[in-house]
């Protein structure tokens, strides 16, 4: 089952960032850009979270956000609140509201992935895997441990981040930009060989002995998760 995440933001920049580390992610995502055309949307449709801009064209946010917990179909939607008010007031009246969570920007995008998976593993757990299988690799991303033919693999942070990154989406060649956005985030400013060095970590680490390198390099884009290694595990 792929967990349906709406993202409502007038600001295209950060709606389209957020649109494509989500579908990284897994999700699958709807984005609205006021807050009358989202209410519209939400009495047709009810996703599993929803990631609400505070202030919108249309209708605001924090009254989109009361007028949905108003609503029976909509009254248990997760919700987070994305604003840059960050005064302790308007994060109480935020979450008074109704908001599950509340995150000011600018923000880290990693760390809004945490949240939101954070978040729907308490209401909808159902949609969350905490494990992620390809081949005869096993990721568990609750106890942050990886397994290769039933033998635990060493991986430092960065290369597990790393892995589970290219593991949601096998097949999909990322570029070492991508790469570096989606794993050390927007916020923080590294060189992209940086990519290349955690890659032959990773690569030293999955594939002792004589074993097949899940990790394909494509020339002049990037790297991906092989697909086909990773369709053995189906």
């Amino acid at each position: 089952m792929t967990p349906r995440v709406m993202i409502v933001e007038d600001e295209e920049a950060l709606a389209l960032l957020l649109r494509y580390n989500l579908e990284a992610e897994g999700y699958s995502v709807e984005a609205v850009p006021r807050g009358d055309d989202a209410e519209t949307r939400l009495k047709e449709t009810t996703p599993d979270l929803l990631l609400l801009d505070w202030m919108l064209p249309g209708i605001s946010g924090i009254e989109l956000c009361r007028r949905l917990r108003a609503r029976e179909t909509t009254r248990t939607l997760p919700i987070i609140m994305l604003t840059a008010r960050g005064e302790e007031q308007e994060r109480i009246r935020g979450l008074a509201t109704g908001a599950d969570d509340y995150v000011v920007k600018p923000f880290s995008v990693p760390e809004l992935m945490a949240r939101v998976r954070a978040i729907l593993r308490r209401s909808r757990p159902e949609v969350i895997a905490s494990l992620l299988r390809a081949g005869d690799i096993e990721l568990d991303r609750e106890t942050h441990r990886v397994r290769r033919s039933g033998r635990e693999l060493r991986l430092g942070p960065t290369e597990f981040r790393l892995l589970e990154f290219l593991m949601k989406s096998p097949g999909r060649v990322f570029s070492r930009e991508q790469l570096l956005d989606g794993v050390w985030g927007r916020d923080v400013y590294v060189d992209e060989r940086t990519v290349d060095v955690h890659i032959g970590r990773l690569r030293k680490a999955v594939n002792r002995g004589r074993v097949k390198d899940p990790i394909r390099t494509v020339r002049g884009s990037g790297y991906a998760f092989d697909d086909q290694f990773a369709g053995a595990a189906n």
